[in-house]
C-alpha cells in the first residue's frame, strides 16, 4: 500500500499546510499567521487556530486562540479571513512565549468563544 503525499485537495488540507498560513482581517489586510491548530480529541473537530499577531521575527508576538469557526478560507487571498478587528484583539484572551496557557480549562473555552460571539464546538 503506497502512502499518499497529497496534503491538499479541493476540500481537505493537511495540518502542516495550515500552520504558517496568513490570516486577513475584514479589510483584507494581513493581521497574523496561524501557528498551530488545536483539535478536540473526543469530537475530532478543530477547536482553535492559535494565531500570532504583532512582534518581529517571533520576538514580542502574542498568541491568540481563535475559534476555528471564526475563520474562513479565502482562495483569492490564499489565506484565512476573519471578521476580527485589531481593536477587538486589544482585550482578547492571549498568551506569549513566556506565559503558560491551560488548555484543560473548559471555562477558558467558554470565555474565548463568548468573546468572539461564536458557539462552542462541543
Amino acid at each position: 500500500m503506497a502512502a499518499t503525499t497529497e496534503r491538499e485537495t479541493a476540500s481537505l488540507i493537511g495540518s502542516d499546510k495550515v500552520e504558517g498560513t496568513a490570516v486577513y482581517g475584514a479589510d483584507e489586510q494581513r493581521v497574523g499567521t496561524i501557528q498551530r491548530v488545536m483539535i478536540d480529541k473526543i469530537s475530532g473537530k478543530v477547536a482553535y487556530a492559535v494565531t500570532s499577531f504583532g512582534g518581529f521575527l517571533g520576538i514580542g508576538e502574542d498568541y491568540y486562540p481563535l475559534p476555528w469557526p471564526s475563520l474562513k478560507y479565502d482562495t483569492r487571498l490564499g489565506g484565512y479571513r476573519t471578521g476580527i478587528t485589531v481593536d477587538q484583539l486589544q482585550g482578547a484572551p492571549k498568551y506569549s512565549r513566556g506565559t503558560d496557557w491551560d488548555w484543560n480549562d473548559r471555562a477558558r473555552d467558554r470565555e474565548i468563544y463568548d468573546y468572539y460571539h461564536t458557539p462552542l464546538w462541543y
